[in-house]
C-alpha cells in the first residue's frame, strides 16, 4: 500500500506530498496549511477495499 498521497493545492496550485496514515480508516478528511502558501486546504482520502487510495484538497 502507498506510504504517501499528493494533491494540488486551491490557492496556488502546488502539488504537495502528504504522509498517509492507513490505520486511520478508508475515509479521512483533515485541515492541512499549503506549505508553499499557508493557505487552508481541507484533504480527503479514501482508500478502497482493493487498497487503492485517492487524495484530494479542497479551500477550506
Amino acid at each position: 500500500m502507498q506510504e504517501e498521497g499528493s494533491y494540488i493545492c486551491d490557492s496556488c496550485g502546488e502539488e504537495i506530498v502528504v504522509p498517509l496514515d492507513l490505520s486511520a480508516g478508508g475515509v479521512q478528511e483533515y485541515v492541512e496549511d499549503c506549505p508553499v502558501c499557508c493557505y487552508a486546504n481541507v484533504i480527503h482520502v479514501e482508500i478502497d477495499e482493493t487498497g487503492e487510495v485517492r487524495v484530494w484538497g479542497e479551500g477550506e
